[in-house]
Parts: C-alpha cells; sequence; structure tokens
C-alpha cells in the first residue's frame, strides 16, 4: 500500500481488481457484477478509503458544493452570527462553508478569496475590505458567483446585502436629542469602512435636523482600541463643552466606551450601534440600534445560492432595517 491517504489503486491491489471496477463501485456507475462490487467495498472499508469528490465534480465539471465566506472578524459576535446564519443555508443545499478571517487587510483578503477560488468554490460571500475587488472579475467571469453583505465591493458589480447604516444611526442619535441632549459626541471606527462613513453620516444628520453643532473635538473616527477611546473621551468630556451623550459606531467601539467610562466613574447617556452580549445585563442596560446579523446571513447566503442555481439579472442591493432597542443608557 502506498504511504499516507489510501488511494483508489491501494483498493482495486486489495480487491484484486481493476482500478476503474473501483471508480464504477466508488462513483455508483453501472456494469459491476454484485459479487466484485462486495469485494470492492470490503476493502474500501478495511483501507479507509476516503474519495476525493472535490477531485472527482471537476472532472465531471460539475460543482464542488462548497462557498467561501470571508469576514473581518469571525471572532466578532456580529459576524460570528452571520457565519452561522450563513452555515445553515449553506447546510440546506448540501454545501459546504470555507470561512475566513480578513482582519481588514486588503492583501489578507485577496488571499482568502483566491484561495477559495482556487479550491473551486461555487461562490464567496465577502465583507469587503480591499479599495478595489477587480481581481474578483476573472473568477465571475468563469462562473463563481459573488455577494457582498454588510458592506459594498468597489470596482464590482455584484449582488450587496447591507443594513440601513445611516438610517440606524440617525435613529439612534436622535433618541438622544429626545432626551434633551444637545452635546451628543461621535465615536466611529475607522474612516476608509463603509459602515464607519455612513452611520457617521447619519450622525451629522440626526445633529443638522436638530440645529445642534458638532465640534470638532466631539468626532473620533479609528480603530476601537484602548488608548485611541481614552484619549477620544478626554477631548470629548473635558473643555467648556462636554458632550453629555454619546453616539458609538459599533459593538467593539461601545465595549470599549464603556469600559473607560468605568475606571473613570462617569456615566453620560449612551448609545451603540449592534447589539452586544450581556448589553441588557449592565448595572445600566445599553441602548442600541440593532442589526440583524441573522437575516443580513441568510439574505445573502439565499441570494448566492440562486445566482449559483442559474438566476441571472441586474445585480441586486438589499438594505435591511435596523432596530432601535431601548434600555436605558440613552435616557441618562
Amino acid at each position: 500500500m502506498t504511504e499516507g491517504r489510501p488511494t483508489m489503486k491501494d483498493v482495486a491491489a486489495v480487491a484484486g481488481v481493476a482500478l476503474k471496477t473501483v471508480s464504477r463501485v466508488v462513483n455508483g456507475e453501472p456494469g459491476v457484477r454484485t459479487a466484485t462490487a462486495e469485494r470492492v467495498r470490503r476493502a474500501v472499508e478495511q483501507l479507509g478509503f476516503r474519495p476525493n469528490d472535490s477531485a472527482r465534480l471537476l472532472r465531471q465539471g460539475r460543482r464542488t458544493c462548497s462557498i467561501g465566506l470571508i469576514v473581518e472578524d469571525v471572532s466578532d459576535p456580529f459576524y460570528s452570527t452571520l457565519n452561522r446564519a450563513v452555515e445553515e443555508v449553506a447546510r440546506a443545499h448540501g454545501a459546504l462553508l470555507l470561512t475566513g478571517s480578513s482582519a481588514q487587510d486588503p492583501e489578507r483578503e485577496r488571499e482568502l478569496a483566491t484561495a477559495f477560488c482556487a479550491r473551486r468554490a461555487d461562490g464567496l460571500i465577502i465583507v469587503p475590505t480591499a479599495a478595489d475587488h477587480g481581481y474578483l472579475a476573472p473568477e465571475m467571469a468563469a462562473g463563481t458567483a459573488v455577494v457582498a453583505v454588510d458592506r459594498p465591493v468597489p470596482g464590482l458589480a455584484a449582488d450587496t446585502v447591507l443594513s440601513d447604516n445611516r438610517g440606524g444611526s440617525r435613529a439612534g442619535v436622535e433618541h438622544l436629542l429626545r432626551q434633551g441632549h444637545r452635546r451628543v459626541g461621535y465615536l466611529g471606527d475607522s474612516p476608509g469602512i463603509f459602515t464607519a462613513v455612513e452611520r457617521l453620516a447619519g450622525y451629522q444628520e440626526a445633529m443638522a435636523a436638530a440645529g445642534c453643532e458638532v465640534r470638532p473635538s466631539w468626532v473620533s473616527m479609528a480603530r476601537p482600541d484602548a488608548v485611541g477611546i481614552r484619549l477620544a473621551l478626554d477631548r470629548m468630556l473635558a473643555g467648556r463643552w462636554p458632550v453629555t451623550a454619546l453616539m458609538c459606531g459599533n459593538n467593539r467601539t461601545s465595549v470599549a466606551v464603556l469600559r473607560e467610562l468605568g475606571a473613570r466613574g462617569g456615566s453620560p447617556a449612551l448609545v451603540g450601534f449592534d447589539d452586544f452580549e450581556l448589553a441588557d445585563l449592565l448595572a445600566v442596560p445599553v441602548t442600541v440600534v440593532a442589526q440583524d446579523a441573522v437575516r443580513l446571513g441568510r439574505t445573502a447566503a439565499e441570494l448566492l445560492f440562486r445566482r449559483i442555481g442559474g438566476e441571472v439579472g441586474q445585480p441586486q442591493r438589499i438594505s435591511l432595517a435596523t432596530r432601535l432597542v431601548v434600555r436605558g443608557s440613552g435616557e441618562m
């Protein structure tokens, strides 16, 4: 027997038959006598042979029954929930889900996408990080379906499933304004991210509609690390015109802000974009703008499988509503 994983040649040797006979039995093809087929099956079981379905399907020109999902960080509760929703739809279609995290690194995203395509995944669902996704155009031309989720794909005509980021952020700020706040600070993610830009725009629209100024010191757009959050809050909460309320642009920012405020002992009113675990169990439960990560993942996956199944037409752009969940932290 050859070293490593058993092959069809090994099965043929043990069963005492031709390689073609093993291939016919393994692939369920007719033309093999019952006794011979049984001998092949015993050899398969004895050796622990497993057919290479991917290679077989490629030789036959058929799909590989697998799809790829690239998110920013699979450990983030939002993306892990989205991942699970995609996985459930893939399972219902008899497909395997391959998942990777881009870590907001365009090169890593490209490596993952090309690796999935090299393994002939039937389609990709991607949370875009790169500024240009033209590298996927040849894959789409070759028949790989692509759906963007959470953010659009720059430079590519692809189906897109989004949350109403601008409207959700606007609703969160309007809630703070209704409580009487006029000095509202905003802490968002990196300004190069589509969702961060849209949520900042929602904040600005709500403040402008209420006739409230937005001072430069009241806005911070950066990745949510502890030092950056501390410095941003130093600016917002100090001086002659400190903010009395905060709008946080995502769940990681909300958690970092709450941790810093806890250390300071301060408690301005706060609304966060994205729900997060235990937000409803804190001493002051956190009011949030909730996205439906399950619906986002399911909608993107169902759209992808329709494309894989042959649905044609212009790329779709689907926007899903958000929901304001009032719990108490925005009313202080």
